[in-house]
């Protein structure tokens, strides 16, 4: 009989059975000898189900995905002041009293993730979709005094214009580009999303927040005119460590 583990992690989400988290905890539990851990994944077709799983009381933290960053919060007691500002939450805290408090640990992954490729001339950046994800980018481009637009099938609002309107100028403009969207994930790794990559030059920096596969579409298409390129591996591999921290401090 498998011995209950008595400290349950996981990642809630839907159709995540090639969720990255599940893999990372799993090897660093192992590798840090944790024994008595297990991270498990929370697949729910609906937000109105997340209750279903906290009957499991030796549930200790749990990660978020798409399509629930943001469908999360009404559950939640109460959420931390970076989450509260970004209106996403990618982390939730089982606290002493047994409340649950939202973290958003993707701005710190992303952060000190897309840092070191920062240049002077990077001074604005298109964020390609607009769900939970692009919420933390945005709040960690403003944190770095980065200008950013939101790139939408639908724009809505000034701070959002649409895929059809990214002329040459604009292209040239803004030289810092990020693929929130998942167009281009495994297995679909052909689609991309619909920019102009012909304006794209050696000054760009691509980043997506694909890792799967580990050159998307969009990221080939930008090294072939020299652009600078960077998957989200390392993003998640950052945002799961601090995820690690919040839960155990």
């Amino acid at each position: 009989m498998e011995e209950r583990k008595n400290k349950v992690f996981g990642l809630l989400g839907k159709d995540i059975s090639y969720s990255f988290s599940r893999g990372y905890f799993s090897n660093k539990f192992k590798n840090e000898n944790l024994k008595n851990h297990q991270y498990v994944n929370f697949d729910i077709p609906k937000i109105q189900d997340f209750p279903l799983i906290l009957e499991d009381k030796n549930i200790k933290g749990i990660n978020v995905t798409i399509p629930y960053k943001e469908e999360i919060i009404p559950f939640l007691d109460k959420l931390d002041k970076t989450a509260k500002k970004i209106g996403a939450v990618n982390t939730i805290k089982f606290t002493k009293k047994g409340k649950l408090k939202g973290y958003n640990s993707d701005v710190v992954g992303f952060e000190n993730s897309i840092k070191p490729l920062l240049k002077n001339h990077h001074k604005k950046a298109f964020i390609l979709g607009t769900g939970g994800a692009s919420k933390a980018i945005a709040y960690a481009l403003k944190k770095n005094k980065i200008k950013y637009k939101f790139v939408s099938r639908n724009p809505e609002g000034k701070k959002q214009i649409s895929y059809d309107s990214l002329s040459e100028k604009l292209i040239n403009d803004y030289t810092v580009i990020i693929n929130c969207t998942p167009l281009g994930t495994s297995p679909e790794i052909e689609k991309h999303p619909n920019i102009p990559y012909q304006f794209l030059t050696e000054k760009h920096l691509l980043f997506d927040l694909i890792y799967n596969p580990e050159v998307s579409t969009f990221l080939s298409k930008g090294k072939e005119k020299g652009a600078t390129i960077k998957n989200g591996l390392q993003m998640l591999e950052l945002q799961a460590e601090e995820s690690w921290r919040v839960w155990n401090e």
